[in-house]
């Protein structure tokens, strides 16, 4: 412990590199324990589909609404099933109290609701410090709401039996009873939902009660199984093709596409695989390919800070040869001087391990911050974590004391005391191979950075194919806002400041669950193509600038455009089958409904856009205008100027037509960018841990500088005398770090390509990986390496000779 400098070195070092795998392990820890705290887990599946026809096949987790309770009328081992939907037409729902004893009206916009069946909360765990969990639902245009929504609407009332007005662009405007409050419980689950509405009482159960017993369309709903204990699920899974063809053949056929069902165990459904680019679950599932990421980075961190460890220990060994030498012939014997090593090595682990925990504790925040969890630490929670960490601090300082424990211990006190003792040949290439090594992992882990970093500013700047700057989005959720649109618009276009104001069911970058099967003249349902749909008003696509490449958009001055006519883009007019945009315009396209025909006459193609993120190929899509104008979403294009003005001037005229429902906006560019906060969060993780890596690596790399300066100090010294420059001296000690480092460089370049190739793969459109990232690397490690050994190199060279070659 007399060498502070190494001791500094190692203890911090180490202590770094356990603090990133104790945050990483954390984090994975909470990502696979999702849905494990539900008392019926084992039992619980989730029924999915894999949808076949149109030429491509595509796994969702989405069934029709009778699906379940079909099933579980002819399959015994289905105990009981219930179903949930998102809602699935907007991004936030208003919320709305009226004190009976007066005041003023609360309304809130919340997110994260959903329908669920009666039985829901019989299947799922669920914390309620209100009302009844196995009658909650039971009755139609029921609520059961989280705590902290129970608080702001009834402030510390009781909730139970109060009566609030929901608005919501899939369920309706309805009222509703509140059944139950329930506090998060603080675990991890799929279905993060923070109120659930009765699935009858609203428009939703219209929908269910006109869809019948079809279990070809309308799949938009999440179906549970709680199987009976010991339930053979294969065998169980085995049967439902039969009962698929029994009792959906017949509409599957006239639909034009098949289908096969599947369980999902719930505690899988969280980091589930096999759902196809763009489906996700009633929460966006956790990514497999994130978690082997962040787990390869933890334990390279890790390894980094080890190998830092043991190589700086072994480099030291042979300075303390001659201490070794004189202990030994003091009498000292083997076996104190195995356990003195062995000692100080543990102590200094141990001490890194003691600080590990502190900065873990400090830093937890901050890397919830950047990660979007809400992860805890504790002894008492995470007791097996820190004992596997304290285990492996032991080990590595055993393993890191064993060289100089066991090899130096054996020599015999005269061979070192005369100064024959050096560095074996394999100590020094172990050396070189580990400094290899660190360097490999932090240039691959440079390389990552830097192309996920470029991959996200293309995400950020693609032209997309319409203008995301400057729109306003402004959510529509009751009839009345729904109502007062057409004022609205009018009010918004006499600004000089307002460009353009348009009305959808959708937006880009949102959720858009609407599609058509459509085919052209001569050809039917079987070879009709799956078109995704928009219902919009005539100002829409000039508000968004989605440019026109043949035919006409829709107009105030055509009062022929009605709901049957569409607008399709350049991918769907390839799909069909048309030879070009021009021969598209002015034909049909057919579908067909409840065993009638209908036709949609073309009126214009647009250019292709990007109406979901960029993870996703462009796709067929359309456009109609709205039968009756009930849009979901107000989209304002504003012109440069002060934004905060112009917001002032919506907000007012907002209140001056719906003085009871409050004001929020997004924007369309931000909204779009939410689509990759996984991106997001993992290139600010590898980001941080790349320079943590760095950080390790160059303080063994400084270690080994002063370690070879001081081993060469009289060679030094002598070059010095004999007019050596400090140039000259500095190239000499760091040329051999140098070519180490370079070495790292070639080795860890094609592994970087091949990682980050894979990954680039899960976008459909991305940045190529060219050279200039792999020069960039080669500098930027060079450069730091080279400011790391520099700095001991220029005070070894600028050191007195006369001082180096005294006579110790």
């Amino acid at each position: 412990m007399k060498s502070k400098i190494f001791s500094f070195i190692n203890i911090i070092g180490l202590s770094v590199g356990l603090t990133c795998c104790m945050l990483i392990t954390l984090y994975i820890l909470n990502e696979t324990s999702y849905d494990k705290y539900q008392t019926k887990a084992d039992n619980i599946y989730q029924l999915a589909t894999t949808f076949a026809g149109f030429g491509k096949e595509q796994n969702s987790p989405n069934t029709p609404a009778a699906m379940g309770e079909m099933m579980k009328q002819v399959f015994p081992e289905i105990q009981q099933t219930t179903r949930l939907v998102g809602l699935f037409s907007e991004d936030k729902t208003l919320l709305q109290y009226t004190p009976k004893t007066g005041g003023e009206i609360r309304s809130f916009y919340e997110t994260k609701g959903c329908l669920a069946d009666s039985v829901f909360f019989r299947i799922f765990t669920y914390d309620f410090i209100e009302g009844n969990a196995a009658t909650a639902l039971s009755n139609p245009n029921s609520v059961v709401l989280s705590e902290e929504i129970a608080k702001k609407l009834f402030d510390n009332e009781p909730a139970l039996n109060k009566i609030i007005h929901i608005s919501s662009s899939t369920n309706g405007d309805h009222d509703f009873l509140v059944t139950g409050v329930f506090k998060p419980i603080d675990k991890p689950s799929h279905i993060d939902s923070r109120f659930f509405m009765s699935m009858m009482g609203g428009n939703m159960a219209d929908q269910i009660k006109d869809a019948g017993a079809n279990l070809a369309n309308n799949n938009l709903y999440y179906t549970y199984f709680l199987l009976a204990p010991g339930s053979d699920t294969k065998k169980l899974e085995s049967k439902f093709p039969a009962f698929i063809d029994k009792y959906a053949g017949k509409d599957l056929r006239a639909a034009g596409f098949n289908k096969k069902q599947y369980l999902i165990s719930l505690k899988a459904i969280h980091l589930y695989p096999g759902f196809s680019s763009g489906v996700t679950d009633v929460t966006p599932s956790g990514s497999q390919t994130y978690l082997y990421i962040l787990a390869s980075i933890a334990i390279f961190t890790l390894l980094i800070a080890c190998i830092n460890f043991m190589n700086l220990a072994t480099a030291r060994s042979s300075k303390r040869s001659s201490e070794v030498g004189i202990r030994k012939v003091l009498g000292a014997e083997k076996r104190y001087l195995i356990l003195q090593f062995l000692g100080e090595s543990v102590l200094m682990s141990l001490m890194a391990f003691i600080l590990a925990i502190i900065f873990t504790e400090l830093l937890l925040p901050a890397f919830n911050s950047v990660s979007g969890k809400n992860l805890s630490f504790s002894f008492s929670n995470n007791i097996l974590i820190i004992a596997a960490f304290l285990l492996l601090s032991i080990l590595t300082g055993l393993f890191a004391g064993s060289y100089p424990a066991f090899y130096l211990s054996s020599f015999k006190p005269a061979k070192v005391l005369k100064g024959k003792f050096s560095n074996s040949l394999a100590a020094v290439s172990l050396r070189k191979a580990l400094v290899i090594f660190q360097f490999v992992i932090s240039v691959v882990l440079i390389i990552a950075s830097v192309i996920i970093a470029n991959q996200m500013h293309y995400l950020r700047s693609a032209n997309l194919g319409f203008d995301k700057d400057r729109q306003i989005v402004i959510a529509l959720r009751s009839g009345n806002a729904k109502k007062i649109y057409p004022s609205f618009k009018d009010e918004l276009l006499k600004q000089s400041t307002i460009a353009n104001v348009g009305g959808s069911a959708c937006y880009p970058g949102g959720v858009n669950v609407s599609d058509m099967i459509l085919y052209k003249e001569g050809q039917n349902m079987q070879q009709g193509k799956d078109i995704r749909m928009n219902y919009v008003d005539t100002r829409y696509l000039r508000t968004l600038n989605i440019q026109p490449v043949a035919g006409r958009l829709f107009s105030d001055d055509y009062p022929g455009d009605t709901a049957n006519a569409i607008i399709i883009n350049e991918n769907a007019v390839k799909a069909v089958g048309f030879s070009s945009p021009r021969q598209a315009v002015g034909k049909k396209l057919f579908f067909d409904w409840k065993d009638s025909t209908y036709n949609l006459p073309i009126v214009g193609v647009v250019k292709d856009f990007h109406y979901e993120d960029l993870h996703l190929p462009v796709t067929p899509y359309g456009f109609q205008l709205s039968s009756q104008p009930q849009y979901n979403y107000m989209m304002v294009h504003a012109k440069k100027g002060n934004m905060n003005s112009i917001l002032q001037t919506i907000q007012s005229t907002w209140h001056n037509l719906n003085p009871t429902e409050p004001f929020e906006y997004s924007f369309l560019d931000e909204d779009f960018q939410k689509n990759y906060e996984a991106e997001n969060r993992l290139a600010s993780i590898v980001g941080y841990f790349t320079a943590i890596a760095i950080l390790i690596s160059c303080l063994g790399l400084f270690g080994l500088a002063t370690f070879s300066a001081e081993q060469r100090i009289k060679e030094i010294g002598v070059r010095k005398a004999l007019g050596a420059t400090v140039t000259g001296i500095v190239a000499l000690l760091s040329k051999d770090f140098l070519k180490l480092v370079a070495v790292a460089i070639v080795i860890a370049s094609p592994i970087a390509w091949w990682i980050m190739n894979k990954w680039l793969r899960d976008f459909a459109y991305r940045v190529s990986i060219n050279w200039k990232v792999f020069v960039i690397t080669t500098i930027v490690a060079l450069v730091i390496a080279l400011v790391t050994i520099s700095f001991q190199a220029i005070r070894a060279a600028i050191a007195n000779p006369v001082k180096s070659l005294r006579t110790e």
